[in-house]
């Protein structure tokens, strides 16, 4: 805990350093009044005083640091989305088009995997989710390929001098089976990662038949990414 003083025009000092959390009271010299110190590690106070006058009291805030985040050798990022499934969409996961009768309802090409995979790499970096960098009020990103976040959000990762050390994604929906896609999805989503195949994973599971996604009526996807120091 840092030390603060009560310091007065006659340079009478009042250590603090030994207190708690709780509040502290504080006689001002001189004067029937007080000063209750309620965190006096988070901010300090500077009174002036003069016998027979006003007292003068300033309280100094904390400083919000402006850094970007601290250069850790590795950061662990989480990444989970869900969409709806409707009829007359096209299902596209990991940027490869899956045949089925449904597809994703949703503002850009609904890809499921790729939204989850950039909000991991957000999450690990610390920065805001996919929604608030590629926000669907903005009619530009409409129908945009995820392709396109996925560069960015890579983009982000360099600049912030990381790289993938793995990722684990796992997908959940009752139907299609992936099992026949599951190679392509993969190796394509090694390709928009610029990552070596063998630390990219993939698993699908079903729902079991419970709620929406059990009923064929949504889709989701779990990914957990691990970045590190270059």
């Amino acid at each position: 805990m840092a030390t603060h003083s009560f310091i007065s025009p006659i340079h009478t000092k009042i250590p603090l350093s030994k207190f708690t959390n709780k509040p502290v009271c504080l006689p001002l010299i001189n004067s029937p009044a007080s000063i209750v110190i309620h965190k006096p590690s988070s901010f300090s106070i500077r009174a002036t005083l003069s016998p027979g006058s006003a007292t003068s009291i300033q309280v100094d805030e904390p400083t919000i640091s402006s850094k970007t985040s601290k250069a850790l050798p590795f950061r662990v990022g989480h990444g989970f989305d869900l969409h709806r499934l409707e009829p007359g969409y096209p299902l596209i996961i990991g940027g490869i088009d899956i045949p089925h009768d449904r597809g994703c309802e949703a503002h850009s090409d609904g890809d499921v995997l790729l939204h989850c995979v950039v909000d991991a790499i957000l999450g690990a970096l610390g920065l805001p989710d996919i929604g608030q960098i590629f926000p669907d009020s903005d009619p530009k990103w409409k129908g945009a390929p995820s392709s396109v976040f996925i560069k960015e959000a890579v983009r982000l990762m360099h600049e912030a001098g990381y790289e993938i050390g793995n990722l684990d994604a796992t997908l959940i929906l009752q139907r299609p089976k992936l099992s026949p896609h599951k190679e392509a999805i993969r190796a394509n989503l090694s390709v928009l990662l610029g990552a070596d195949p063998s630390i990219v994973n993939l698993k699908a599971k079903t729902h079991e038949k419970v709620d929406s996604l059990g009923e064929n009526r949504s889709i989701a996807a779990h990914t957990v990414i691990l970045l590190m120091r270059k």
